[in-house]
């Protein structure tokens, strides 16, 4: 099963962006995952290929329609799709490693990109659309998150990075922030490496980096290090 995402857009060339190069650019070339791009404006059906329309009740902005909205997904869904559907939207469930993860062991995703002020409701209960969001913070449209989640997505895919071993011990995946790295030069302005990265004793090398990630945690992200002690307490 090889990994395909669909992402329907007002601009499609801004795929792959990112997404082409690096570790998710050479897995692509290497058929470790598909992508494609689909042009909402291609449903419109007035000469304009409008694809918005102004909010029913009053107020600024537009509105992307249902109607043309779910003719593109319609139209991205072959028989018996069981892909995920996605809406890039910041009132969104909050993006997580867990989430990466639970979709890099899928077949993949049709990613929609919302613009303007929204999407029109009645398309996202129609189509099961599942609003995700990458941050409390708003962009311009969807392309960027969808992006952004595609590539912590693909690199979890077997295959596509070198050592899983390396993963396995970044930022969330334990549910505390990385422990910080250290090589050579062995001084740099001034600063040397902890003694206990260079003794070779590797249980209290563990012990350190684990002491460091708490730390990390505890002062930078109290969210995290509540769940994490929380979740310490119930084993």
């Amino acid at each position: 099963m090889t990994f395909k995402a669909t992402v329907l857009t007002l601009y499609p060339d801004m795929f792959p962006g990112p997404l082409g190069q690096s570790l998710s650019g050479r897995a692509h070339e290497n058929g470790l995952w598909q992508l494609e791009t689909s042009q909402i404006r291609e449903f419109a059906t007035d000469k304009h290929r409008s694809v918005d329309d102004t909010p029913a009740g009053g107020g600024a902005g537009m509105v992307l329609r249902a109607d043309i909205l779910a003719k593109a997904i319609d139209a991205a869904t072959g028989e018996g799709d069981q892909r995920p559907r996605i809406l890039m939207s910041p009132r969104g469930k909050p993006f997580t490693q867990a989430k990466a993860h639970e979709l890099a062991e899928g077949p993949g995703a049709i990613i929609v990109c919302g613009r303007f002020e929204g999407v029109d409701q009645r398309v996202i209960d129609g189509r099961d659309l599942e609003e995700i969001s990458i941050g409390d913070y708003i962009l311009s449209g969807g392309e960027i998150g969808a992006i952004t989640m595609l590539d912590a997505i693909v690199r979890l895919i077997p295959g596509v990075m070198g050592n899983m071993e390396s993963a396995d011990t970044e930022s969330f995946e334990t549910g505390l922030l990385e422990h910080p790295h250290y090589t050579r030069p062995a001084e740099f302005e001034g600063r040397g490496i902890p003694e206990v990265l260079t003794s070779g004793n590797h249980k209290r090398i563990a012990e350190w980096r684990q002491s460091e990630a708490e730390r990390l945690t505890m002062e930078r992200r109290p969210d995290l290090w509540r769940r994490y002690i929380d979740g310490q307490e119930e084993v």
